[in-house]
């Protein structure tokens, strides 16, 4: 670990006002953005997660703040947060560990109905009290009272100019999405900000210690809930009884499944951004249909 375990040992005492002693530590595989590890404590296992404070600023605060965004609402279990600070120029987020259970014969119908109940939980705008981070790149969560507006200025738009100044996006592509634009407050249903994980797919979620869905790893915002449910089928989907589920809890309106590819532009354009123009195809794909 890139850390002093004394001065992280300090630090995490100072902020929780209780005394931890880290007894051993084992790096965890797997994390794309940040470096991951399991350690064992003088209260149980717990886990911390480590950046850098000067590239990603206010970055474990964001997600701490997330995270317990999720947990308030009781609907679904979630990653839990103790602390998060940094020493010197590498922030870290101090955890409880997620030990990893089997997962059940009733596991997707329980992670269905559990996220359409928290997709229940509103705000009175589209948004966030704070701005955090998708992946590595930070995300606007600017208030706006219509879902078309907040898509675009805070969604796309970001992504887009991003996308462009790296060169990634072509002239025709940006006509594309003016017109695509024009289009987004006819193509959505209206309804109210539901509570979003934000970056939903199979990486960011765990099977707990009892069988049940623990969701990780979140970019919370207060959005449109076809934007969860349409980020789960972008890379293969979960199994149908999770979809059957949810609409059983809390339908989905009449064509979502159409809308699936809209609601992906911004997965989609966050990708290209990060890992180039491989992503670039399925952007097109869907934005030459106007």
């Amino acid at each position: 670990m890139n850390m002093d375990l004394a001065l992280l040992e300090e630090e995490i005492g100072r902020i929780t006002g209780e005394n931890v002693s880290i007894l051993s530590c084992q790096e965890l595989t797997g994390g794309d953005i940040n470096r991951v590890y399991s350690i064992e404590t003088n209260q149980g296992a717990k886990c911390v997660k480590l950046n850098s404070a000067i590239d990603f600023p206010g970055m474990f605060e964001a997600e701490m703040k997330g995270l317990l965004e999720l947990s308030r609402k009781n609907t679904i279990d979630v990653a839990i947060p103790l602390a998060c600070g940094s020493i010197e120029e590498t922030s870290f987020l101090f955890l409880e560990y997620i030990h990893s259970g089997q997962q059940q014969s009733t596991f997707w119908i329980d992670f269905g109905r559990k996220l359409a109940k928290m997709h229940r939980a509103t705000a009175p705008f589209f948004g966030l009290e704070h701005n955090n981070y998708i992946g590595s790149l930070q995300q606007s969560n600017e208030h706006q009272s219509s879902w078309a507006d907040f898509f675009i200025t805070c969604r796309l738009e970001p992504q887009i100019k991003l996308a462009n100044a790296q060169r990634l996006l072509d002239r025709k592509d940006l006509d594309y999405f003016e017109q695509f634009y024009t289009k987004i407050p006819e193509l959505f249903p209206k309804e109210n900000p539901s509570l979003l994980h934000g970056d939903l797919w199979q990486g960011n979620f765990m099977v707990g210690p009892n069988g049940q869905p623990v969701l990780i790893d979140p970019a919370v915002y207060y959005g449109h809930r076809e934007m969860d449910v349409s980020m789960t089928l972008l890379f293969g989907g979960f199994p149908g009884s999770f979809y059957e589920s949810y609409n059983e809890q809390w339908p989905l309106e009449a064509g979502w499944r159409d809308r699936v590819d809209y609601c992906n532009l911004y997965p989609l354009l966050v990708h290209l951004n990060l890992f180039g123009n491989s992503y670039l195809p399925a952007i097109r794909r869907i934005i030459k249909k106007f």
